[in-house]
């Protein structure tokens, strides 16, 4: 894939999981450039409106909130729902980091563990905390979020989202759980095409070759990375599937 937006290698080490944000065994990480050119790309198709970000399968909220912190001046509202309860925990409080008073508490926090452990790296993070707040003033200050725990697969009632980014369980570090059906894409996708505005732009990300869509969905775009594919699917497009 030839990148469009993300075209520079910028230097995004204070967005690793774990640096900054918080992570925990069992939540993977995302590639902060690959995320940051999917939202753009889809961005496009809203037809350059500021978004409603939701990630539906959010584990511990890392994905949104990487995209929170790197495009606060695109995005409104921030959402992250997944089945599990801890993920949620971890997801709530990587969704503080959205604002400068977390991103501050933050910064107090790592220069206390540098201070009882007597590790620089602690004094590094507690810097890329205190430049994150500051990024995130520059574009725009405090971005509204919220978090629960939902089975997307039995979500009815609408939801006040434009775009869905999403990164789906692949069965070595995370799995599928809750009401999932067999065809587990394919019902994430009906599920949103339920409770989705119409124009509203789902991604849907897996490490695979291809992202599998229900026969007679067409694909806004589509998107291959090393090991991860991405597509780009209109929820009108999957509504009745």
């Amino acid at each position: 894939m030839t990148y469009r937006y993300a075209i520079e290698r910028a230097d995004h080490s204070a967005l690793a999981s774990g640096h900054v944000l918080r992570s925990a065994p069992g939540f993977p990480g995302f590639p902060v450039r690959l995320a940051s050119e999917l939202l753009q790309r889809a961005r496009v198709h809203l037809e350059g409106d500021r978004a409603r970000l939701w990630d539906p399968c959010c584990g511990s909220g890392y994905l949104v909130s990487v995209l929170g912190l790197l495009h606060r001046d695109l995005i409104t509202h921030v959402r992250a729902t997944d089945v599990d309860a801890d993920a949620v925990g971890i997801a709530a409080r990587n969704l503080e980091l959205l604002t400068v008073e977390g991103l501050t508490e933050r910064e107090r926090e790592l220069r206390r563990s540098a201070r009882d452990f007597g590790r620089i790296a602690f004094v590094e993070r507690a810097e890329a905390a205190r430049d994150l707040a500051a990024g995130l003033t520059v574009m725009g200050g405090d971005l509204p979020h919220a978090s629960a725990v939902a089975d997307v697969f039995t979500l009815t009632e609408p939801v006040d989202a434009d775009l869905v980014v999403t990164d789906v369980p692949y069965g070595e570090l995370t799995h599928w759980e809750g009401d999932a059906p067999q065809d587990p894409v394919h019902g994430l996708l009906a599920a949103m095409g339920r409770v989705l505005p119409s124009r509203a732009v789902v991604v849907v990300t897996a490490r695979t070759r291809r992202v599998r869509l229900p026969e007679g969905v067409r694909a806004l775009e589509r998107v291959k990375v090393g090991n991860r594919a991405a597509v780009l699917v209109r929820a009108r497009d999957i509504a009745g599937i």
